[in-house]
C-alpha cells in the first residue's frame, strides 16, 4: 500500500511540474531565442544554473528562503497561511525550478533554428507576435516541445536532493519514490528498494524510447503522391 501511495504521489508531482513548466518554458524559450536585450545572458545563465549546481545547494537556499523563520516564508505564512517548507506545494515549486532547463532549453534551441522567413511572412500578413508564436512557430517545433515535456517529467520523478531538502520525507505528502529508495536502502530493505528503482528505470526507459520514436516520426518528411 505504501508503494502504491508513494508512486501515485511521485507521478502527481511529475505531472503537475510538467504542466506548470510548459507555458513557462514557451515564454522563456521564446524570449531567449529572439530577444536582443543585453540582460538576456543573465536570464540564460539562471535557466542553466540548476543543471550545474549540486541539487543540495539549490535545495538549501530554497529551504532558507521559504522557512517561516525568514522574511519571505514568514510573510507567506502570516498573510496567506501558505507554507512551502516540508509541504506538497513546496515540493512542486522546487521541482519546477530544478527542472526548468529541461523544458526551456529544447524549446529555445528549436525556435532559434527556425528560418526567420516564417516570422517575417506572418508579420507581413498582419499577424501579431502572440499569434505568430502559437500558430506559426510552435507547430513547427513539436518534437522539441515533446522532448521538453518528457525530459522534465522523467527528471522530476528521479530527483532526490532538492525534493529531500525542501519537501522532507512525509508519507503521503512529500515522500516520493527517489526518497523512498534511499529510506529502504538505509533500512536494508533491498527488495522494496529494488521495486521502486526498477519501476522508475522502466518508466524512464519507456518514456525516452517513446520520445525517440515519435521524434523520428515527426521529423521524417511525408512523401507527396
Amino acid at each position: 500500500m505504501d508503494f502504491i501511495e508513494t508512486m501515485k504521489l511521485t507521478f502527481l508531482v511529475a505531472t503537475l511540474t510538467t504542466i506548470i513548466l510548459l507555458p513557462i518554458g514557451i515564454v522563456i524559450g521564446n524570449y531567449l531565442a529572439f530577444s536582443n536585450n543585453p540582460l538576456r545572458p543573465i536570464l540564460e545563465v539562471l535557466v542553466w544554473m540548476p543543471l550545474v549546481l549540486p541539487p543540495s545547494v539549490l535545495g538549501f537556499y530554497l529551504l532558507i528562503a521559504f522557512s517561516p523563520k525568514n522574511a519571505l516564508g514568514a510573510f507567506l505564512l502570516e498573510h496567506f497561511h501558505f507554507k512551502l517548507v516540508f509541504s506538497f506545494e513546496g515540493l512542486i515549486l522546487a521541482s519546477v525550478i530544478f527542472s526548468l532547463p529541461f523544458m526551456c532549453n529544447p524549446i529555445k534551441s528549436a525556435l532559434s533554428s527556425l528560418p526567420s522567413s516564417l516570422k517575417e511572412a506572418s508579420f507581413t500578413l498582419g499577424k501579431n507576435r502572440i499569434y505568430t508564436l502559437f500558430f506559426v512557430l510552435l507547430p513547427n517545433i513539436k518534437p522539441a516541445i515533446l522532448l521538453g515535456c518528457v525530459t522534465s517529467f522523467a527528471h522530476t520523478i528521479g530527483e532526490f536532493g532538492v525534493v529531500m531538502m525542501i519537501g522532507g520525507n512525509l508519507p503521503g505528502q512529500t515522500r516520493v519514490a527517489s526518497i523512498a529508495i534511499y529510506d529502504e536502502v538505509e533500512s536494508l530493505n533491498y527488495p522494496l528498494a529494488h521495486q521502486y528503482a526498477l519501476t522508475l528505470f522502466v518508466i524512464c526507459f519507456v518514456l525516452l524510447l517513446a520520445i525517440f520514436y515519435l521524434n523520428k516520426r515527426l521529423s521524417t518528411p511525408k512523401s507527396v503522391l
